[in-house]
């Protein structure tokens, strides 16, 4: 089998090599790019990379662009690196379609587990996993989505999400929980990442979207059928 290719985007050739020298310990194969232009050239060159590393402040072309253009083609995984901490840039980032967002300074054990978890989830699908409940189909080996036998256009975390809610149809579900099963790792913010994804999620659900419910103060549940 071959390697998995991830492509590190940074200004910092220091913070290059430091993302791909953890990386190649766990035997993935790291391609590097040193602004915005060369991380679309890489990426559209390659065609088979899995996953990107794409830090924010670049010349040529800031990362908000970069994941945007990728975004257009393509549902590979992408974990943003920015030294902001600020509430916009964190929205901003998964409006422009990133799945992890992790502010610098940043453990890299952190960040290669942020890796894992996300590669584990995007090439650990069953051949034959499919899920439907009031209309809504997920087919994982596919990674599709249709509603009413319409398909409907979903990020990688947004289908993430959307499966795990139906996995546990009808059972309470926490944002702890939430993000410790569907982002993998234990979170230490507020819950605004949670809440953004549901909100993008429902909006492209339409009607369907009300099958998310709101537990206030707590989190979700997904509840498909009407109870009377």
């Amino acid at each position: 089998m071959d390697k998995i290719k991830i492509l590190v985007v940074d200004d910092e050739s220091r913070m290059r090599k430091l993302v791909k020298d953890f990386l190649n310990k766990k035997n993935y194969t790291v391609l590097e790019a040193a602004d915005g232009v060369e991380a679309l050239d890489r990426f559209f060159e390659e065609k088979d990379i899995s996953l990107v590393i794409l830090d924010v402040m670049m010349p040529k072309m800031d990362g908000w662009q970069v994941c945007k253009e990728i975004r257009a083609y393509s549902k590979v995984p992408i974990i943003m690196l920015t030294a902001k901490a600020e509430e916009r840039d964190e929205l901003q980032g998964f409006e422009a379609g990133a799945d992890e967002y992790i502010s610098k300074p940043f453990s890299p054990k952190i960040l290669v587990a942020r890796v894992d978890a996300l590669l584990r989830r995007s090439n650990a699908l069953g051949e034959d996993e499919r899920i439907e409940s009031g209309g809504i189909l997920i087919d994982k080996a596919a990674h599709s989505v249709t509603i009413d036998n319409k398909n409907i256009e979903l990020s990688f975390k947004e289908f993430e999400l959307l499966a795990y809610f139906m996995e546990n149809e009808g059972i309470a579900l926490s944002r702890e929980k939430i993000l410790n099963n569907v982002w993998n790792y234990d979170y230490f913010g507020d819950a605004r990442t949670i809440d953004t994804h549901v909100k993008k999620l429902r909006a492209k659900m339409g009607e369907r979207g009300e099958c998310i419910k709101t537990i206030w103060g707590m989190g979700y549940k997904f509840e498909a059928k009407k109870h009377e």
